[in-house]
């Protein structure tokens, strides 16, 4: 019996560490067509029902969902980390857009961060019934191999501090003012990921491109209309970005 159990959990790991990638972005990247030939699936959990986009050994959500996009406030963070979990999927690598609280990081820039910060609302958890929670954690296991691999063509620089804020609305002028001294860039959504993650034993991964100067930051004037334009006029590189780490990881 030892013999048969040390055969099967063998094979699970070589399993695992041959196929087990899945990736998370946003509406721009899962609609462009670098994505049209991957296979369209559904997946019910506990927490709903996600869709998702496979192709040999990886998957991809849209955390936004495939139907009328949901903003940051009302994704289900669970279900889709949850979809992962079940799908069997270790290893998850996210894209996120952000905008800059530093001037040496412009728009255009492709950070990873390692740590974030999350204190306008309450993070998103697995445990509304238990007196349980486990320490943050943003694994970024692949990301020394991604940042090796993608060189020179992408620089992209590590150990950067997410701040999350609630959205769905930009941040006023004031409030960038005061979390500016908080952290490198800012966010709606990737702190919750990463808790979700932590707590289901994913391992998170974290990319995030600069599509922005946060809100009055460098003579910045930004609204939503401006920031879609500038997620469109990204959208070449974040295609080839992520050609690119399907080879990686492939």
């Amino acid at each position: 019996m030892l013999d048969v159990f040390r055969i099967a959990t063998t094979f699970k790991s070589t399993e695992v560490w041959h196929m087990r990638v899945a990736f998370i972005s946003g509406t721009s990247i899962v609609n462009s067509t670098l994505f049209a030939s991957w296979d369209l699936r559904k997946i019910g959990t506990q927490y709903g029902e996600v869709t998702y986009k496979t192709k040999g050994g990886f998957a991809l959500i849209n955390r936004h969902g495939y139907a009328l996009p949901l903003p940051p406030h009302s994704i289900n963070y669970r279900a889709n980390i949850q979809a992962l979990a079940d799908l069997g999927y270790q290893d998850i690598v996210s894209l996120n857009s952000v905008g800059s609280l530093k001037k040496d990081l412009p728009p255009g820039t492709f950070v990873s961060c390692s740590d974030y910060v999350g204190l306008q609302q309450g993070p998103a958890t697995f445990f509304d019934q238990e007196l349980k929670g486990g320490a943050p954690l943003i694994a970024n296991n692949l990301i020394p191999r991604l940042i090796a691999q993608l060189a020179p063509e992408f620089v992209v620089h590590p150990g950067k501090v997410y701040v999350q804020m609630r959205g769905p609305r930009f941040e006023t002028k004031a409030e960038i003012q005061i979390v500016r001294h908080w952290g490198d860039v800012i966010g709606m959504t990737a702190a919750h990921e990463a808790d979700l993650c932590t707590e289901a034993g994913l391992s998170y991964n974290s990319l995030a491109l600069i599509d922005n100067y946060a809100n009055g930051l460098e003579g910045t004037e930004i609204d939503f209309a401006k920031f879609k334009d500038l997620v469109k006029e990204n959208q070449v590189r974040v295609n080839r970005l992520f050609s690119r780490m399907l080879e990686i990881l492939g």
